[in-house]
């Protein structure tokens, strides 16, 4: 590895990277956001306690963080308002595949004071165009040379649409049924990137609304029981998951109970919203995804 690092190809790799990092965390930035470092040892999951590396601390178990997730609240509910982070979080998930890996750099942001989550999806859109833009001046020629990729489309707007239109589109424009009716499978990813690409000439689309079967606890619901939350579909590969969060102490609780979560093995989790909360929302993006 150390002699294939020499190659400037893959060194072009690590220079667009950093730049597109450094324009990234520079949007937040400008946007008052405050910047956090969250601990990397946690007591409880973030997300699914099947997919944690567990370690003994100094009598008690913990685990390596999965997300910032809970951090991200605690700052909101600490009246931060705006804050983001970009470091390391751990998935003890079958990395032998080009879509996972055990350790992954993510880019991690939350708001307040938000209506909807469509205004997290307005935010999210508006960083990566940001990002793709400064990172196309300084290394766009050569990235179109040497990794014969095109510029993604900063000019339109990323189309979004629900979890229930994409399956009826995957089901009648490209007659293809998934074997799971509750979330995405690779596949049907690429399709509607294609369909996104087609229709919309963006390289990006959101997917909103999804079961609360394959979500988090903490991700709100709507009237119908479906979370409003979205993940965020790149040239075939989901880069970003992101929602609005409930912030309300008691509904929270029910969710987790829902979820089969012990609210006492989250007690300091909860207690941010024990004096108020305001409504709030957020999203996690794998930076290697992108780069990918």
């Amino acid at each position: 590895r150390f002699l294939d690092l020499r190659r400037s190809d893959n060194r072009l790799f690590f220079e667009c990277e950093t730049t597109l990092e450094h324009a990234l965390r520079e949007y937040f930035i400008k946007h008052d956001f405050l910047e956090i470092h969250s601990p990397k040892i946690a007591k409880g999951a973030a997300e699914s306690g099947a997919e944690v590396f567990k370690i003994d601390y100094f009598g008690q178990e913990a685990c390596l963080s999965q997300s910032p997730q809970f951090y991200k609240q605690m700052a909101i509910a600490s009246g931060f308002n705006n804050v983001f982070e970009m470091g390391p979080v751990f998935r003890a998930e079958n990395s032998h595949t080009s879509y996972h890996a055990t350790e992954i750099n993510m880019a991690d942001a939350e708001i307040s004071y938000i209506t909807s989550f469509q205004e997290v999806m307005d935010l999210e859109e508006d960083w990566l165009k940001y990002g793709i833009q400064q990172l196309w001046e300084k290394y766009g020629e050569r990235i179109e040379k040497t990794f014969k990729v095109e510029k993604p489309n900063t000019e339109v707007d990323f189309p979004r649409i629900t979890f229930k239109e994409a399956k009826d589109i995957l089901k009648e424009k490209y007659h293809f049924i998934g074997e799971r009716e509750d979330d995405l499978e690779r596949h049907e990813e690429k399709l509607l990137c294609q369909y996104a690409k087609e229709k919309y000439k963006s390289d990006f689309i959101f997917i909103t609304k999804f079961p609360f079967e394959v979500r988090p606890f903490y991700h709100m619901l709507d009237e119908d029981g479906l979370t409003e939350s979205y993940d965020l579909l790149f040239r075939g590969v989901e880069i970003t998951t992101g929602a609005q969060r409930e912030h309300r102490h008691d509904i929270l609780k029910k969710q987790m109970i829902e979820k089969g979560i012990n609210p006492e093995s989250l007690d300091f989790y909860l207690e941010f919203f024990s004096y108020g909360c305001p409504p709030h929302g957020g999203f996690g993006v794998g930076i290697a995804r992108i780069m990918m």
